[in-house]
């Protein structure tokens, strides 16, 4: 691997954050951010109760330009110093993708700079060698909005699944519940907070515990969620606060049992000397109870706990730049013709998942 520094722009557009870093590679392997720009589109979004993606991808359009010019200027670099340019290509939005991307390789073209496509949950899967300088391999677990999964990292371009959501992504899980109850978007933080304030002494089912492949099912859940909120309507704010907390602790519960049996099958494709680590990365991975949650099972199991930092768990530029120059390190780099994709498994090769019903 060349270990000569090496300095990207990373250009995120996959979903509802307009984003622009500069990140070094440093000849050690380390990782420095010399820019992390993040326009968010919250405003845009919020009165539709999720992400429209025409207004998205529109607002890419508008916010990206002034958020590169921003990261240059902060990183004190001109393109001319660059070593490349990385961009996520997918998965996401489509339309979204498309902008950056374009982006991307006008200004690697104009520049005479490599181009690196960038997978974006392999930008999640690989943000703990940017933060904690963490190595592969280790165990993953990736919750966002539209993703939920275990997976062995071992190596820059080299994973495998343990397990998946059979329906709903956990982010996604949480958004619903919030609109269900009435509460504010992005669901997430505001079931934290009223979470906060509750007691989970509303009776949810835990789905899948107990089964042999680490496979997550979150839909019922939400439906008995529903049931719940439906029989005491109309609610009182004690009545939010404790389904919050509710089904906070169920979530919990869950991601405990899941993680436990993703580790029993992590260990068994390890040597005995190999270290162990969780890592967490994602957007639902910055909710303190789920990192609490993760906290216990990973003492438990004697694995380092890495959770890299909220604004580093949420949708970034860095980890795009980071993932990029990863891969231009070990000779990658993409054509011009590089397709953006809606879809872009991390482990195209894995069988499909089965069980709660769903068969692929």
């Amino acid at each position: 691997m060349n270990r000569t520094p090496l300095t990207l722009l990373g250009i995120e557009t996959s979903c509802d954050e307009t984003a622009a870093a500069v990140v070094r590679l440093c000849a050690n392997g380390s990782g420095e951010i010399l820019a992390n720009v993040v326009r968010a589109q919250l405003d845009l979004h919020a009165a539709y109760g999720g992400v429209v993606p025409e207004i998205a991808a529109r607002a890419h359009v508008d916010l990206l330009d002034p958020a590169i010019k921003q990261a240059m200027a902060e990183a004190q670099v001109d393109f001319g110093g660059l070593d490349g340019v990385a961009a996520a290509a997918g998965p996401g939005l489509i339309g979204g993708v498309i902008v950056g991307l374009t982006t991307a390789k006008a200004i690697a073209l104009g520049c005479g700079k490599p181009f690196v496509a960038v997978n974006h949950l392999e930008a999640h899967a690989l943000s703990p060698g940017l933060t904690d300088s963490v190595q592969p391999p280790y165990l993953l677990l990736l919750v966002s909005g539209g993703h939920t999964q275990l997976v062995v990292v071992k190596d820059v371009g080299d994973y495998t699944r343990l397990g998946t959501t059979l329906d709903d992504a956990l982010g996604e899980a949480f958004d619903k519940a919030a609109k269900l109850l009435g509460l504010g978007y992005p669901g997430g933080p505001e079931v934290e907070q009223w979470a906060a304030k509750g007691s989970p002494s509303v009776p949810l089912p835990r789905p899948m515990l107990g089964r042999a492949e680490p496979h997550f099912s979150l839909a019922g859940l939400k439906t008995a969620l529903r049931h719940e909120a439906m029989a005491r309507t109309p609610l009182s704010d004690s009545d939010v606060a404790d389904l919050c907390a509710s089904f906070q602790a169920a979530v919990c519960d869950v991601v405990r049992d899941r993680v436990t049996r993703a580790m029993d099958l992590f260990e068994d494709q390890l040597p005995n000397t190999t270290a162990l680590t969780l890592v967490a990365a994602g957007g639902v991975a910055a909710n303190r109870a789920l990192r609490a949650a993760l906290g216990e099972v990973a003492d438990a199991r004697g694995y380092r706990l890495v959770v890299p930092p909220p604004a580093l768990c949420t949708d970034n530029a860095a980890m795009i730049a980071w993932a990029g120059a990863q891969r231009l390190a070990r000779g990658l780099s993409d054509q011009m013709d590089a397709p953006a994709r809606a879809r872009w498994p991390l482990d195209p090769d894995a069988p499909p998942a089965h069980g709660a019903g769903v068969k692929a």
